[in-house]
C-alpha cells in the first residue's frame, strides 16, 4: 500500500497527492502534523529513504533558526525535534513497499509507483 505523508498547506505536497490520485493507485494519506509519526517510524522512514535524519528537517522552518541553528545535534537528537515539531519535517514523503521518496520536485514520485 502506498503511503503519503501529507500537509494539506504546502503547495508541494498537494501536487504530490494530486500525482498520486492522477496514478489510481489506491493509497493512505497520513496528516504527520495532525497524526504524528512517533520516533520508531521516523527512523523507518529515514531508513528506507536512505538518507541522514538532519536531510529530512526543513531548515527554513522558523522553529529550527530559533531553537537548533548552529548547534551539534545527534541523529536521535534531530529525529525527536521532528516529533516534538513535525512542521519540521519535509514533505511530502512518499513510501511505496519498501521504497520510499521524498516528493521534490513531486514528479519523484512516479519514480516509486
Amino acid at each position: 500500500m502506498i503511503k503519503i505523508y501529507h500537509n494539506n498547506r504546502c503547495r508541494k505536497s498537494r501536487c504530490g497527492l494530486d500525482i498520486l490520485e492522477q496514478s489510481g493507485k489506491e493509497f493512505t494519506v497520513v496528516r504527520y502534523l495532525e497524526d504524528v509519526p512517533s520516533e520508531k517510524e521516523l527512523r523507518d522512514i529515514i531508513k528506507l529513504l536512505d538518507i541522514k535524519p538532519i536531510q529530512l528537517v526543513r531548515k527554513n522552518e522558523a522553529i529550527w533558526k530559533e531553537n537548533f541553528k548552529n548547534k551539534e545535534l545527534s541523529d536521535s537528537e534531530v529525529i525527536s525535534a521532528m516529533v516534538k515539531y513535525p512542521k519540521l519535517i519535509e514533505r511530502p514523503i512518499i513510501i511505496n513497499g519498501n521504497k520510499a521518496i521524498i516528493g521534490r520536485p513531486p514528479e519523484l514520485i512516479l519514480d516509486i509507483l
